[in-house]
């Protein structure tokens, strides 16, 4: 059984699909096992709370630069015994240090289908509101692994949903959670649990 270490910022509604698909037996040879937070006041803690779940808060406001914070947050997930670290709404981009800990052992979820919309400076709504401002039919989500370049590493799953007329960012980003990221982030996970991801380069294959 291996030990899932979710890092989190914000509301967990990731973190909450995690746990319901567990509950339901759909994470095969995994157990979340422990919750870590850029944020003391993240409602994501509560959910873990709430089911018996480990937590640690590792305030970004108490380290001086992101060298600093990343050794910690990495020091949180070695004292956790992590087999795989899922980034789900996690607001602080690493460094390298943190790859080299946990290679091909952590992944993200991406609100957009990768390599569009994804970098940089796209996170949360402005994802939404970039995607409505391109124009595009089909927007969605990606589960990717952590690699030191941004949401560049090895794609594991996507899915896609329309963008409708009338759609707000705040409508697409639920569509896009409830439709493609509650669904893909933990069949994502069981499949690494289950050992039936295979990296080739920045390619993955389900075995």
């Amino acid at each position: 059984m291996l030990n899932i270490a979710v890092l989190v910022s914000g509301g967990g509604t990731n973190l909450q699909a995690l746990i319901d698909a567990e509950k339901r037996g759909e994470i095969v040879n995994g157990k979340i096992t422990c919750v870590i937070s850029s944020n003391p006041d993240a409602y994501a803690l509560e959910r873990a709370k709430n089911n018996g779940i480990a937590t640690v808060v590792v305030p970004k406001k108490d380290y001086p630069d992101r060298a600093d914070y990343t050794a910690a947050v990495t020091k949180a997930l070695v004292d956790a015994k992590a087999d795989l670290v899922v980034y789900a709404g996690f607001m602080i981009i690493l460094d390298s240090q943190i790859v080299k800990a946990f290679p091909g052992r952590m992944m993200n979820v991406h609100p957009a289908l990768i390599p569009s919309f994804c970098g940089k400076g796209f996170y949360g709504l402005k994802v939404h509101e970039a995607v409505l401002e391109s124009g595009v039919k089909l927007t969605g989500a990606t589960v990717h692994f952590v690699t030191e370049d941004c949401d560049a590493g090895p794609i594991i799953a996507q899915k896609a949903v329309p963008v409708l007329n009338g759609d707000t960012p705040e409508i697409l980003q639920k569509r896009v959670m409830e439709e493609c990221e509650w669904n893909i982030l933990p069949e994502a996970v069981s499949l690494f649990c289950q050992s039936r991801i295979k990296i080739n380069g920045n390619k993955t294959e389900v075995i």
